[in-house]
């Protein structure tokens, strides 16, 4: 199968050489920047190719001659560079985070007879899957709670924080209304908002907040209870809404000194230095998925626990693990042709599909991505 990956980042990298490492793919890696590309060029099993995906034209090029595409640009591009895909007529597994609605694409990927797996990474995505397989083994659900966090495994002053994707996505997360379920009902408070101290085992205790992160669950599943988490160490959230508050991640021109300038962009070129992952610098995925509901006259609590940490063999983020092997699972699930789908499929979808689900979950724990699960009865 020829595949081309779209975005040759951390994690559209660490998707490139898993296909790769299959034999069973022609992997094309297509991005801008031939920073990124050359780390990918003595890979075996890899092309690369430079083009500014920006342009609806460089991704037609892109993906002409492929059998599937995979998204993997900055949440800002994900939404045409999906609907370029789609319009081609190709298959594609997305894992871009972008504001937009995916199912916008709905009509057009059905008329186009393709699957467009969108969200498949650790979050959304792996929480979504849970969701999805949780709809068909209990009689009713009335509580789901996702927290998760990629982390630094040193903290270092001052941020004591490290993107282990892209940073613009990274303050979306930051900025974005988040909205979660209550009775029902939508409600959106802003990013950041009402912070709460997790425990973690392996780990310690943390901070979390809301985030939008529910994204595709908000129409697919009618749970009276919903909301995701982001987790940061301690302190993260007081320092960053300092920077929200005060403008620095403003979208609006100011002048300064004569000069007109974005504060984000301003804000975007001091941040990003600080954030990077240096190489061989360690990281770690934390993230648990807890699901309330009724199975016959019993009510239970399922709740899948995962600590992954950086892959000091392959060099490999913990991030770009959980997040680029959730991607290449759904790829071969497509290969395998276990869903034929056509439209828009968020992982819930898949979830409801039982060898779906468990096709994803063994690939990932091939990997060493695995969930430990447990189950406790509420009464």
């Amino acid at each position: 199968m020829r595949v081309v990956v779209l975005g040759a980042g951390l994690v559209g990298g660490t998707i490139a050489r898993d296909l790769a490492r299959d034999g069973e793919f022609k992997v094309t890696v297509v991005d801008s920047s031939e920073a990124a590309l050359g780390r990918l060029a003595d890979e075996p099993g890899i092309v690369t190719m430079r083009a500014d995906l920006a342009a609806a034209e460089a991704v037609q090029r892109a993906v002409e001659n492929q059998d599937l595409v995979v998204g993997a640009v900055p949440g800002y591009m994900g939404f045409a560079t999906l609907r370029r895909a789609v319009e081609c007529a190709k298959p594609v597994v997305d894992i871009s985070f972008f504001p937009e609605d995916p199912f916008e694409l709905d009509a057009l990927a059905r008329t186009k007879g393709v699957p467009a797996l969108v969200d498949c990474g650790i979050a959304p995505g792996c929480s979504n899957l849970i969701l999805g397989r949780m709809e068909t083994e209990l009689d009713a659900i009335e509580r789901f709670v996702c927290h998760v966090g990629g982390l630094p495994a040193v903290r270092t002053w001052p941020w004591e924080y490290k993107a282990g994707f892209s940073p613009a996505d990274v303050v979306e997360e930051y900025t974005r209304p988040a909205r979660y379920v209550v009775g029902g009902r939508i409600v959106t408070m802003p990013a950041l908002s009402e912070p709460e101290l997790v425990e973690f085992p392996g780990v310690g205790t943390l901070e979390a907040f809301n985030t939008d992160g529910l994204r595709t669950l908000l129409s697919t599943v009618k749970v009276p209870f919903m909301q995701e988490k982001t987790m940061r160490y301690p302190g993260h959230i007081e320092k960053i809404r300092v920077l929200r508050e005060s403008g620095f991640f403003g979208a609006e021109p100011i002048q300064v000194g004569g000069v007109e300038m974005r504060p984000l962009e301003l804000t975007s070129r001091l941040l990003f230095p600080l954030w990077h992952l240096e190489e061989g610098e360690e990281d770690l995925t934390a993230m648990r998925v807890i699901v309330e509901g009724r199975k016959g006259a019993r009510r239970v609590r399922r709740t899948f626990e995962l600590l992954d940490r950086y892959d000091r063999a392959t060099g490999t983020t913990s991030m770009a693990r959980t997040t680029g092997y959730t991607c290449t699972a759904a790829v071969r699930l497509l290969k395998q042709g276990l869903y034929r789908k056509a439209g828009v499929s968020p992982p819930e979808f898949l979830g409801r599909e039982p060898d779906c689900y468990e096709f994803v979950m063994a690939d990932l724990a091939k990997r060493g991505v695995v969930f430990r699960e447990t189950t406790v009865a509420l009464e």
